[in-house]
């Protein structure tokens, strides 16, 4: 591949997915400040705190419908359109949102609509990561596909610096006032500007070699292709159960580090929300730099090798971290969070992408890369603040069955990813392209 594809193809995953967490990642940020007191209103905090993280959770449950939707066309008619409409469809949600009325304006209709609006966040992020990954991976040389795959997973960290960033600075640069009754709706307005950008961007990729291939193989042997949701349960089954399980350690631990950890710094820790806001971006800077350099490093190690060295990472430092954040003291919390997010989550989540691409082969790779992220991602990420809220209330506030949590999910993805044996997908594919 010369260095112009390289940097296209590379450019058009990370600024895609970047858009897309972006979005995303914007309802997280102000879950806890704005969309418990002006949409989900209720005589109880706790249980508005509650509806507004069940708004973040219900976006992570639709996401395997958006998957199988989005990767049964990525599979039949291509992976450069699915990524248009997948990434069309989460600017026009997030504008959605930031023009939405309040409760106070229009009463239940309020949170009905935030509501509706995520459902339809979730289908389109649902499909938009594996399209993102396959784009980066089915281009990426033999021996770069660790690399290649990690592009996609740095838009997590990138998406979330945009969005906590464009809310540090408003409440910087505004009055609380202003900032609590319309300034927190700029930077989903302000979506709609980068989608235009990320299509602009993707417009000019050609789809990618290897659905290409699989095209012309199809029109050779004049095959009709069945739904690749079939085909996957048929020929992937063990694998589908596998990425789910593998996607836990990744995804659950995350959200209690950025999302959770939030509020709950916030209203236990005595920290102000702009601390948490910039604590966190600033460790996610980091956290993008060293997402490619752990997804390079597993081209010469190993995929198993490196994701079974961050999970058991995160296993042992489930209960340090909250140890570390009850101290109250700022620069103790911004320790943890960067042991969390820059020394113990980069080796799982850089490497993540190319192991569940290379579990399937390219007829299904789509929906079977799809169908295991976002599983998991259903079980265990988008649920993990509301069930961490939820733990905190039960136990008089103790963060012990939090971190009971975090090491479940870890032992989930730990027994998942020791059951991958033998040869995988892609290599099988590799193998015969050899022979030939």
């Amino acid at each position: 591949m010369d260095k112009k594809l390289r940097r296209k193809v590379l450019s058009a995953s990370l600024i895609g997915s970047s858009i897309e967490w972006f979005d995303f990642f914007l309802y997280a940020a102000v879950a806890s400040i704005i969309f418990n007191t002006q949409f989900f209103v209720t005589d109880d905090a706790f249980l508005s705190n509650i509806l507004a993280y069940f708004g973040l959770a219900l976006s992570f449950f639709i996401r395997p419908l958006g998957g199988v939707i989005f990767a049964h066309i990525g599979d039949r008619v291509g992976r450069k359109k699915t990524l248009i409409i997948t990434l069309s469809l989460m600017g026009l949600a997030t504008a959605g949102i930031g023009l939405l009325p309040t409760y106070a304006q229009i009463g239940v209709a309020a949170p009905l609509l935030l509501l509706l609006f995520r459902l339809i966040q979730g289908l389109g992020i649902g499909g938009e990561w594996g399209g993102a990954l396959l784009l980066a991976t089915e281009y990426a040389p033999k021996n770069q596909r660790g690399l290649f795959g990690s592009f996609p997973q740095m838009g997590i960290p990138i998406g979330l610096v945009l969005a906590y960033g464009f809310f540090f600075l408003l409440t910087w640069a505004m009055p609380e006032e202003m900032f609590l009754s319309w300034g927190w709706r700029i930077p989903f307005i302000f979506s709609l500007l980068l989608v235009i950008v990320g299509l602009l961007i993707r417009k000019g990729l050609d789809e990618t070699p290897a659905f290409i291939a699989m095209q012309k193989e199809a029109e050779a042997k004049n095959e009709v292709r069945r739904l690749p949701i079939v085909e996957i349960f048929k020929k992937h089954p063990k694998e589908v159960l596998i990425t789910s399980g593998a996607k836990f350690v990744e995804t659950g631990p995350f959200y209690i580090f950025t999302t959770f950890i939030v509020g709950y710094g916030v209203s236990n820790l005595d920290v102000s929300f702009e601390f948490m806001m910039l604590s966190i971006m600033a460790v996610s800077v980091l956290t993008t730099i060293m997402i490619p350099i752990m997804g390079s490093l597993s081209d010469k190690v190993g995929r198993k090798k490196m994701f079974l060295i961050g999970a058991v990472a995160m296993l042992i430092y489930a209960f340090p971290y909250f140890i570390i954040v009850n101290t109250h003291e700022p620069v103790l919390v911004i320790l943890a969070t960067f042991i969390g997010l820059v020394v113990v989550w980069p080796p799982i989540t850089a490497i993540l992408g190319t192991m569940f691409s290379e579990s399937f082969s390219k007829e299904v790779r789509y929906t079977g890369v799809t169908l295991g992220y976002q599983i998991g991602a259903a079980v265990a990420g988008g649920s993990a603040p509301l069930i961490a809220e939820f733990l905190m209330n039960q136990f008089n506030g103790s963060s012990i069955p939090v971190s009971l949590y975090i090491v479940l999910t870890a032992v989930v993805s730990l027994i998942a990813v020791l059951a991958m044996r033998g040869e995988n997908a892609q290599d099988k594919e590799d193998r015969l392209m050899n022979a030939e």
